[in-house]
């Protein structure tokens, strides 16, 4: 296996920080080889549209900060949209569920939502907190942003809130495997 290239593969697709520790555990190799890629591909990516950036024992792919411009206008552009499919269940799934861990959310649509979550966090519709039970990793849960927009007080608020909540419950404790509602899985998403 290359490991450089399966780095480069789990920054991309992960849009977020990534642990050191947590890609040598993936990789089944040592930290000090996946500094060794790391820096590699750092060298790379100089003068390019993407950028490896290091922080403490997390590592991320970014946009280059040369292009904020051209990517701010290519992202101010996508939210003058409306939300997508992909984007309407996975907000569905934080709201009425969060907050919930990117896995989790991901068990209950059957695709990747790593795309999706970074542009309802754009938005400001969800927002990331610490995982009080695991601090390198993170819940979502919708913003305050999401309840003005809809001219709420509180998430109970939500239609069928507790009702659907009281079913979900139910079913997460009858599949006790997965640990997630049964979903229909979504074939493609469109971020």
């Amino acid at each position: 296996m290359n490991h450089k290239s399966a780095i480069e593969s789990l920054l991309f697709i992960s849009g977020e920080p990534v642990a050191l520790k947590k890609m040598a555990k993936i990789l089944s190799i040592p930290a000090e080889e996946v500094k060794t890629s790391v820096a590699e591909l750092s060298l790379e990516y100089q003068d390019r549209g993407l950028k490896i950036v290091q922080k403490d024992d997390e590592i991320q792919m970014v946009t280059a900060p040369e292009n904020a411009e051209i990517v701010g206008q290519f992202v101010k552009d996508d939210f003058e949209q409306e939300l997508s499919r992909a984007a309407l269940e996975t907000l569905s799934i934080v709201a009425y569920r969060g907050p919930i861990s990117h896995p989790a959310i991901e068990e209950i649509r059957g695709v990747n939502s790593s795309f999706t979550l970074r542009n309802l966090l754009l938005r400001g519709l969800v927002e990331r907190i610490e995982n009080p039970k695991d601090k390198r990793s993170y819940l979502y849960k919708i913003s305050f942003d999401f309840l003005k927009r809809l001219g709420l007080e509180k998430i109970e608020n939500l239609p069928n809130y507790e009702s659907l909540n009281k079913k979900l419950d139910a079913q997460s404790a009858a599949a006790p495997l997965s640990g997630a509602p049964e979903a229909t899985p979504i074939a493609n998403e469109t971020p």
